[in-house]
């Protein structure tokens, strides 16, 4: 770093910023302030990111105090063109001089490719950074993850919420500079509550400093972090028990504070009667309370909240979380009560008269378009349908009970509670939990049969359906959940080794869709929309998120001996089209061994060329190939292996063998090497050209068998 470097700091005061935001908006920030001074070419330290409901800044160490010297090179005129045959300047040469802002005779002659011009050679100094700064932290801001902006007062400025104070240092000088239409300045502000005047910030380094000693507030976004969880384990751990902390909750609770206090709770006994889900859900989503188990996994009646004060009287603020979440619970238990009353099979009827999707129907009739399909993939299993029949119809029953309407997020939970309070089988009631696992990205799979064929009816039928009335997913909207429900197929496929036809359930999956939209669509007298790639669409998208899940190494090769996945090598075994993930993942490994050998490259290079030669000639798809033509050594030499493996291959490649198929086609180096050395396939009489075309396309279909190799790159 250079001698004059120093520490910079941009602060971005603002109302409560929304707290399942904040992590991403903080590490947005600091990325963009990052590649702003890439950019820029301004050298610096470490970056550091800070984020509290009431801010976000960062803090660049050792930023240099402007920008390298520039060395610039220009190219102008040719000489030729450049001077006239008096040797005097043209005009041509004048205005590139001026351009430059020199004299003609202060640029150099260069030889070049295309004869000799003119150049000018000259050095730009750097910008000064406190120049530049101003400009790279509003570019950093524009380019935050804010999907709706908001202007505030009679400003035109927009951001996620109306911004208080700005903060921008340089060493220990303000940078004079209006970001957001705020005035930045050295002035930062503390703890809502607990500090009632501003806070001069002296320098950079010590921002987090003065906050946490003057300001009562933790800005580092990890140390709050860690500080909730350890107060929050502390709290439990005086109650006899230990915190449940999921990792969304202490993300969330510590977006909402600045200044961290744990205090624990208790409610009544009775309440833990209730199905632990419920309890977890009323204590997490709707209070953002820790719930509290015993060592022995039971839950205690008791909480732990996090109050964002240090208060006077925490008996007081206890016993108000403690009124808040009573009635909580006693609705929960309301609920849990009414809900048994009627069994889970007597709404099935109900299902009818409510709206899935105008379009597609009722939530009736997708209940009975997963139950088609998961016949259809129970049969194919060789598996009895009877269990799978019964959970289809009744898993989305819970959808209209009372618990699930207050607490969606139990959907699936409370009806697999409820089936058994009903006696309904036990694999039956389990598979209403289960379809809709994994519910995230890392969640747990189903783990009973019936649960995982009913998930994957259910996610199919969520894709076919959707995709059949025309609605794709984008970037940032994806109401029905399709890259969720495309992922989670996929996991159950690859990891429960299901080997399904994946091309004919999503085939069948649309004719059910397709039959209900024609339905409602001739009883509304409208005609019914036609998707008449619908099947192609959904077959794209699930393995373009199965690409996705490939090159993030989920999927791995697990053999030392292979390859690390490409989107090369995704894309040449998806030009095969398999018909299931499972008979995917087996080619692609496969391919992946393959690559792994020396006799790798020349074949996949020979296969190009087949393609190349095949495409080019036209007589090539006709072609018969005749042995009897073949009189060339290395021809009958190519012909010879190809006939002793093809048997071998086939067999293979029925076998779903990939990997040996491949093994065997890699003893194919030294007659295909051969061949091109020392054959002239494109000859002057018809007969011999159009077999050796035939010859070619037989070792082309033999490694068609498994991948298209012409995608692989050399």
């Amino acid at each position: 770093m250079t001698a004059d470097a120093r520490d910079f700091l941009v602060e971005i005061g603002t109302e409560e910023l929304p707290p399942k935001a904040l992590h991403s908006l903080e590490q947005a920030f600091a990325s963009g302030i990052g590649a702003g001074l890439s950019k820029a070419t301004l050298k610096h330290g470490a970056v550091q990111s800070f984020a509290t409901p009431r801010r976000l800044a960062v803090l660049v160490r050792h930023l240099a105090a402007r920008q390298s010297e520039q060395r610039i090179e220009r190219r102008g005129p040719p000489v030729t063109a450049a001077f006239d045959a008096a040797g005097q300047p043209t005009r041509a040469a004048r205005a590139f001089a001026a351009s430059c802002g020199v004299d003609v005779h202060c640029l150099e002659r260069r030889s070049a490719e295309r004869g000799e011009f003119l150049y000018y050679l000259g050095v730009k100094a750097g910008a000064a950074a406190i120049e530049l700064l101003p400009a790279i932290v509003q570019e950093a801001l524009d380019a935050l993850p804010i999907p709706r902006r908001m202007r505030w007062g009679a400003g035109e400025a927009q951001f996620v919420r109306p911004v208080h104070w700005v903060v921008m240092l340089y060493g220990r000088e303000v940078i004079a500079a209006k970001v957001l239409e705020t005035a930045a300045g050295n002035l930062t502000w503390g703890h809502r509550f607990h500090t009632v005047k501003p806070l001069r910030i002296a320098s950079p380094g010590t921002y987090e400093r003065t906050l946490a000693t003057r300001g009562f507030v933790v800005a580092d976004f990890q140390k709050r972090r860690a500080r909730v969880r350890e107060q929050v384990n502390a709290a439990a751990g005086q109650l006899g028990g230990r915190a449940v902390i999921g990792a969304a909750l202490l993300d969330e609770v510590t977006a909402l504070l600045e200044w961290p206090v744990a205090l624990a709770g208790r409610f009544e006994e009775r309440f833990l009667q209730l199905p632990r889900e419920v309890l977890i859900s009323t204590l997490e989503d709707h209070q953002r309370y820790f719930p509290v188990e015993s060592p022995d996994g039971t839950l205690l009646p008791c909480f732990v909240a996090v109050a964002n004060i240090e208060s006077r009287e925490p008996h007081q603020v206890i016993a108000g979380n403690e009124r808040v979440i009573r009635p909580r619970l006693a609705d929960a238990a309301f609920f849990w009560d009414q809900d048994r009353k009627t069994p889970l099979s007597a709404r099935i009827e109900a299902l009818d008269t409510v709206t899935f999707e105008a379009r597609l129907g009722s939530l009736g009739d997708r209940a009975r378009r997963i139950r088609a399909l998961a016949v259809r993939i129970a049969t194919s299993l060789g598996r009895s349908p009877a269990p799978l029949e019964r959970a289809a119809l009744l898993c989305k029953c819970d959808l209209l009970t009372a618990m699930v309407g207050e607490f969606p997020e139990l959907q699936g939970v409370m009806g697999s509670y409820y089936a058994a309070a009903d006696g309904e089988d036990r694999e039956v009631a389990t598979a209403l939990r289960e379809h809709y696992l994994p519910r995230a990205s890392g969640d747990a799979l189903p783990l009973t049969g019936v649960g995982t064929l009913l998930a994957v009816a259910d996610k199919l039928d969520t894709l076919a359906s959707i995709f059949t009335i025309g609605i794709k997913p984008t970037g940032t909207k994806d109401p029905f959940g399709l890259r969720r429900a495309a992922i989670g197929l996929t996991r159950i496929l690859l990891e429960q080794r299901l080997d399904l036809d994946l091309t004919a359930l999503v085939e069948q999956a649309i004719r059910l869709a397709r039959a209900d939209l024609e339905r409602i669509a001739v009883s509304a007298g409208k005609p019914a929309p036609v998707m008449p790639n619908a099947s192609t669409e959904v077959y794209d998208y699930i393995f373009e998120r199965l690409r996705t899940q490939y090159l993030a190494g989920e999927f791995s090769a697990s053999r030392s001996d292979a390859r690390p996945i490409t989107t090369e090598m995704f894309d040449a075994v998806l030009a095969t089209r398999p018909a299931s993930p499972l008979d995917f993942d087996a080619r692609l490994r496969a391919l992946s061994r393959f690559l792994a050998l020396p006799e790798a490259v020349s074949l996949t290079a020979a296969n190009k060329r087949v393609v190349n030669i095949l495409k080019r000639s036209a007589e090539a798809a006709d072609a018969t190939l005749d042995a009897a033509l073949l009189t060339l050594p290395a021809e009958r030499h190519l012909y010879e292996a190809l006939r002793s493996l093809r048997a071998t291959v086939t067999a293979a490649l029925a076998e779903h063998d990939y990997a040996g198929a491949l093994a065997q086609l890699a003893g194919l180096r030294a007659p295909v090497d051969t061949f091109f050395d020392q054959v002239m396939v494109m000859d002057e009489d018809p007969a011999r050209r159009a077999n050796r075309l035939a010859l070619l396309r037989e070792m082309r279909e033999l490694f068609a068998g498994v991948a298209d190799l012409t995608r692989l790159p050399g």
